[in-house]
């Protein structure tokens, strides 16, 4: 099954949401200008309450080397996601697995992307926007994914209860990630939205 990644996670019972609907992953956002912004108290309650198997995600925008090391030494994510303009040294420094997202539009050229960021786990596909890095609820044209990215991908940008099952079947990535569209409000996680995203996942075919 194609796997899958919540984002925007703020409070210990979405977590657990997630996780008991069989997310694989659940993701943190440690970027002031976010809305779903977390604090390291925060984060680390929200990481102390899930259960054995689920992937913690930290996730970045253009962030200072020691505010990353701060997370890492109290949250203990298992990856890294980097989101902002991040070089591949930085990305790498840290000694941890990492994924790199990429802002796709037309003159995108995510082959060349991936020749950069040979080391990353992963990317993460996400629409493009000026004003903000990923949450936005927006999508891509998905025909801008070349067939042959040397690293497995992951779809963000816009998905829902009512088009991952279509997003899965068109482009088949190794996962999906959600933040807006399994929201009530901004950071605030839906546990019925949850449950239909994770089932809409696994009816794909």
């Amino acid at each position: 099954m194609t796997r899958v990644k919540m984002c925007g996670i703020t409070r210990p019972q979405d977590g657990i949401a997630a996780a008991q609907a069989g997310a694989d992953a659940i993701g943190l956002v440690f970027y002031a200008r976010s809305p779903r912004n977390v604090g390291l108290a925060q984060a680390a309650c929200i990481v102390r309450a899930l259960p054995p198997f689920v992937t913690t995600v930290a996730l970045f925008v253009n962030p200072e080397p020691e505010e990353v090391e701060a997370v890492l030494q109290q949250v203990r994510p298992d990856v890294l996601q980097f989101h902002g303009e991040e070089s591949p040294e930085f990305c790498r420094a840290f000694g941890v697995p990492y994924l790199k997202a990429a802002r796709v539009r037309p003159q995108t050229d995510l082959l060349q992307f991936a020749a950069l960021y040979t080391d990353a786990q992963g990317f993460l596909l996400d629409a493009w926007n000026e004003a903000a890095h990923g949450g936005t609820g927006e999508r891509f044209d998905w025909n801008l994914i070349p067939q042959n990215l040397p690293k497995p991908f992951i779809l963000a940008g816009g998905l829902s209860p009512a088009n991952v099952r279509l997003a899965v079947e068109t482009v088949r990535p190794w996962a999906v990630d959600v933040s807006s569209g399994i929201e009530l409000s901004k950071g605030i996680k839906d546990a019925a939205l949850i449950a239909a995203f994770m089932k809409e996942v696994k009816n794909a075919v």
